[in-house]
């Protein structure tokens, strides 16, 4: 049995500070290495939300083509959305790109006449596969309909955490207690999350549960098997066995960060027992509590609509309506959640679904499984707008299905991998996005520096050294800093710093590095609130190993 076949929890991934290491630092104002962190600054605190559209939704009643009304009633004469009912998007754009949503999508319109939102026409990927199961593989797996990405084992989101942070070794530490993924509400491991590593990098929190993931995690497993076997048994119960110790250290840690959060809106409006928006709410929380997780993973589903799809004879309501509304109510209370909180900044959320949805009505008043369907971005940082045309619905099929896909879904990531998360083309090589162009989704200005993409890489004549670097616990701190240092090397004199985001010297005291494990201590209980840069040198050789420390009040 695969070992990921044993778990629907997952234990945490673990990543190095954020530090540059071996520059002089002088002067510290004007160094590359100021430039690099200043700039940087922000870029580590950034989130991807995905929400997963479970059953294919029908695209075609989300993003309706206004030039092409017409066409669209006679595909759709009991399920097409009535003229007069259509809203308009965005009446600046040419007649023949004219785009109308539901009616049900009324908020996302807010979001996108407030800048946030932005549309993406027509995605797909060649060969599309109209299976639930195989068509959500792809999209999660990164792959497509050809032979050679038709089988990926591994997933997309999981390839680029462990590319993000390649130190990653599946247990909490002090300096990244977090999980770089989150999955909530299926009890079923998304094939997003799997690495090609015993290494996991995700938890799932089912339920929502956040608070009581640490009293629901004490209840698995038993005491420690002190003779395992030599076996391949053996090595499943090792591995179980590691899980449930690191998943139990984790479990604490997402209470914590639940329990010390909290929501702007202390609860989002009701739309017919939202199934989305408690999700939501709970990574707002989160993330306000101080987690300091990546990617986030949610789902909604029911969108497999091959029967009422719409109620009554009225096509503006039904299941569809139903799904819509949840999407549209639970996202727009999303983001006023976390303007409210001070965090819009911070996150970006991206739809995505196995498939479209037929251009035909069935008959039963709904839809069949098709092929392109429409992705959303919405966030404060997004470059709101449409990317791309309305689909041409003169050109279908022989079974009536939309084709001429304008972008492959994996643009789409790429872009928020890189222009939004920071992802280094070495990142995009791991996930398997290589060659994939980038679209105009991040607001120019929020766009992530080349200078600051992760992970950091330095080549043999770099001045920026990654190894031994400096951990810093508690990090946000307020009082006391721990700062450790392993040396592998012999013992030296060095000095240790701390300074201002511009370069000034805040504190310096002279330490003595030994072999093996260093603890030095910072008293930062009297600084203003702010970011600083812990500096470590050895006098010696003027080697010297840098991170950064936020203070907090």
């Amino acid at each position: 049995m695969k070992r990921r076949n044993f778990l629907k929890i997952f234990p945490a991934a673990t990543v190095t500070p954020f530090v540059v290491n071996g520059h002089a630092l002088r002067p510290f104002a004007n160094s590359q290495m100021a430039r690099l962190l200043s700039s940087c600054e922000g870029v580590e605190d950034r989130v991807l939300v995905l929400i997963q559209l479970k059953g294919g939704n029908d695209g075609l009643n989300t993003i309706i083509p206004i030039n092409q009304y017409d066409t669209y009633a006679n595909l759709r004469p009991s399920i097409g959305i009535p003229e007069d009912s259509v809203i308009n998007l965005d009446g600046t754009l040419s007649n023949d790109d004219q785009v109308g949503i539901h009616p049900s999508l009324l908020k996302v319109k807010e979001l996108y006449e407030k800048g946030w939102a932005t549309v993406v026409q027509g995605v797909g990927y060649e060969s599309m596969n109209q299976s639930h199961f195989k068509g959500t593989d792809l999209w999660l797996s990164g792959g497509d309909g050809t032979i050679a990405n038709n089988n990926i084992k591994s997933g997309w989101i999981g390839r680029a955490l462990q590319a993000f942070y390649p130190d990653v070794v599946g247990v909490p530490t002090s300096s990244m207690p977090d999980p770089l993924g989150i999955q909530i509400e299926d009890p079923t491991t998304s094939l997003g999350f799997h690495t090609e590593t015993e290494h996991q990098n995700v938890i799932n929190l089912s339920g929502q549960d956040a608070a009581g993931f640490y009293s629901l995690v004490q209840t698995i497993g038993g005491a420690p098997i002190a003779n395992v076997p030599d076996s391949d048994h053996g090595e499943e119960l090792e591995f179980i066995m590691g899980v449930e110790q690191s998943t139990s250290l984790y479990a604490q840690r997402i209470s914590q960060v639940f329990n010390a959060g909290s929501n702007y809106l202390t609860s989002y409006p009701s739309t017919n027992g939202s199934r989305l928006a408690p999700q939501l709410q709970t990574i707002a929380r989160l993330i306000k509590g101080g987690c300091k997780t990546k990617i986030y993973l949610c789902q909604l589903g029911g969108f497999d609509t091959h029967n009422a799809q719409v109620n009554g004879g009225n096509p503006t309501v039904g299941d569809h309506a139903d799904l819509l509304l949840d999407l549209a109510e639970s996202v727009k209370n999303f983001m006023d959640d976390l303007e409210g909180l001070g965090l819009a900044e911070q996150v970006t959320a991206c739809t995505f679904s196995e498939f479209g949805r037929c251009a035909r009505e069935n008959g039963s008043d709904g839809s069949d499984h098709g092929t392109l369907a429409p992705m959303l971005i919405i966030g404060k940082n997004i470059a709101a707008g449409v990317r791309g045309t309305n689909v041409n619905l003169s050109n279908l099929t022989n079974d009536n299905q939309l084709q001429g896909a304008q972008f492959d879904y994996r643009q789409v990531f790429t872009t928020l991998l890189q222009d939004w998360l920071g992802a280094s083309e070495d990142v995009l090589t791991e996930t398997m996005f290589e060659g994939y162009s980038k679209m105009a989704l991040v607001d120019s200005a929020a766009i992530v520096s080349p200078d600051c993409y992760l992970p950091i890489t330095v080549g043999t004549n770099d001045q920026y050294l990654t190894e031994k670097p400096l951990t810093i616990f508690p990090n946000p701190a307020s009082i006391q800093a721990e700062i450790g240092f392993s040396n592998t090397g012999s013992s030296f004199e060095a000095r240790l710093t701390l300074h201002s985001l511009g370069g000034s010297l805040v504190s310096a005291t002279n330490v003595r590095v030994e072999q093996d494990a260093n603890v030095f201590y910072l008293d930062v209980s009297s600084l203003p609130p702010a970011m600083y840069f812990v500096r470590l040198e050895n006098k010696l050789t003027g080697r010297a190993f840098v991170a950064k420390l936020n203070v907090i009040r």
